[in-house]
C-alpha cells in the first residue's frame, strides 16, 4: 500500500465540513438518546434534510438488523446456514417492512425450511399490490440476464440459492479476513463492488466472522463524489486511502477545529463510517457549498428529515466490547431505558 502523505493533498473548503458534519450530526444521535427536545442540532442544514449517523451501526435499518435479526438468531442458537440466510434475505431487500411482511406470511424465514414458491408468492403478491418491496438506498440490477426470471425478487430468490448451495457459510468460515470475505461475495453475480462491501461489513457484525472494521474498504460512488469535494488534489491516491487517512487522523482534525466528538462509547470511527460519511459530506455540501458541484450533477438533498418517535437503546455486536461503557453511560445519564439484553 502507498505510503499517504498529506502534504500532497490540496484540501477545500468542504474538507472541514466532513469533520463539523460528523460532530454535529453524532451529537443528533446522543441528544436524541439523552431524551432532548427538538430541535437536537443548531445546524440549519442537518435539522431539515435526512442524513444518515455518523456511524453506519447506528442506522435504522442496521440496528433492524443487529437487535431483530443478528442478535435473536445467535441467542436462539440457529445454525450457521440459517443465520446467513436470514442476513442476506434481509439485505437485498434492505427494507425492515419486507422482513416483517416475510416474517408474518412465513412460519420461519431459513434456509433450512426455505421454498423458492413459497417466498415467491409472498413478495409477488406485495409487488402486484403495489407495494414498494426494495429500499431505495441501494441499487441492485434485476439479474433476469443471470437467472432468467421475469420479476426482480425473483432473480434475487435465485441469487440467494447459488449462495446457500454452494455453501457460501463454510466459505466465510474460512475466510481470514475482511478482503476476503468481500472478494468472495464479489464473485457472485449482481454483486458489484459496492455491494459487496456493504454485505460483508453486514455478515462482520454477526459471530460468522470476526474482523476488524479497520481491516478493509470499499469505496462508493456516494463517498467518491464526497471525496472529490473535499479534495481539489489528491494526486495518484484512491479514495480508500482518502478514507483511511481520514480514520487515521480523525483526533487531530477533531481537536484541531476545537471539537468536542463524542464517539460511540469509545469506540473512534472505523472505515466504513468514515466512507459513509463522505457519501453524507458530499449531500450536505449541495446546500453548504452549491459552487463546489456534484460530478453527478445534484444540486438538492431530496429527503427532508422526519423523526420517528423516540429513539430505542442501540445494540451492537458483543465482540464490540461496548457493554461496560454502554452501562456507564446509561448508569450516569440516569436513563430509564432498559440497556438491551443482546447488547449486554
Amino acid at each position: 500500500m502507498e505510503i499517504l502523505i498529506p502534504t500532497k493533498l490540496r484540501k477545500t473548503p468542504v474538507y472541514d465540513v466532513y469533520w463539523n458534519f460528523a460532530y454535529e450530526r453524532q451529537n443528533v444521535f446522543f441528544n436524541r438518546l439523552l431524551g432532548e427536545q427538538n430541535p437536537w442540532t443548531s445546524d440549519p442544514v442537518i435539522e431539515k434534510y435526512k442524513f444518515t449517523n455518523t456511524y453506519r451501526i447506528l442506522d435504522r435499518v442496521s440496528q433492524f438488523l443487529m437487535s431483530n435479526i443478528i442478535n435473536q438468531d445467535e441467542k436462539n442458537n440457529l445454525s450457521d446456514e440459517d443465520r446467513l440466510f436470514r442476513i442476506l434475505i434481509f439485505k437485498i431487500f434492505n427494507k425492515i417492512e419486507t422482513w416483517q411482511l416475510l416474517e408474518k406470511s412465513i412460519d420461519a424465514i431459513s434456509w433450512s425450511g426455505y421454498s423458492f414458491n413459497k417466498y415467491d408468492k409472498v413478495l409477488n403478491a406485495a409487488f402486484n399490490n403495489h407495494t414498494t418491496i426494495y429500499s431505495a438506498a441501494y441499487i441492485m440490477a434485476s439479474g433476469k440476464n443471470s437467472f432468467g426470471c421475469i420479476r426482480k425478487h425473483q432473480n434475487h430468490l435465485k441469487l440467494l440459492e447459488l449462495m446457500m448451495e454452494n455453501n457460501l457459510p463454510k466459505q466465510i468460515s474460512s475466510s481470514g479476513s475482511m478482503a476476503e470475505l468481500y472478494h468472495l461475495l464479489l464473485s457472485y453475480p449482481l454483486l458489484g463492488q459496492f455491494l459487496a462491501y456493504q454485505y460483508a461489513t453486514d455478515i462482520n457484525y454477526s459471530s460468522l466472522t470476526n474482523f476488524s472494521e479497520e481491516e478493509f474498504v470499499m469505496a462508493g460512488p456516494g463517498a467518491h463524489d464526497g471525496i472529490l469535494k473535499c479534495f481539489s488534489d489528491r494526486g495518484t491516491y484512491s479514495d480508500e486511502d482518502i478514507i483511511r487517512y481520514m480514520m487515521d487522523n480523525q483526533e487531530h482534525e477533531f481537536d484541531r477545529l476545537s471539537l468536542d466528538f463524542k464517539n460511540l462509547f469509545g469506540r473512534p470511527l472505523q472505515l466504513i463510517d468514515c466512507q459513509n460519511l463522505f457519501c453524507e459530506v458530499g449531500k450536505y455540501a449541495r446546500v453548504s457549498h452549491p459552487k463546489i458541484r456534484d460530478k453527478s450533477g445534484r444540486t438538492r438533498i431530496k429527503q427532508v428529515y422526519k423523526t420517528k418517535g423516540a429513539l430505542p437503546a442501540p445494540c451492537f455486536p458483543k465482540k464490540w466490547g461496548l457493554s461496560n461503557a454502554i452501562q456507564y453511560f446509561y448508569s450516569s445519564h440516569s436513563l430509564g431505558t432498559e440497556i438491551p439484553q443482546e447488547t449486554q
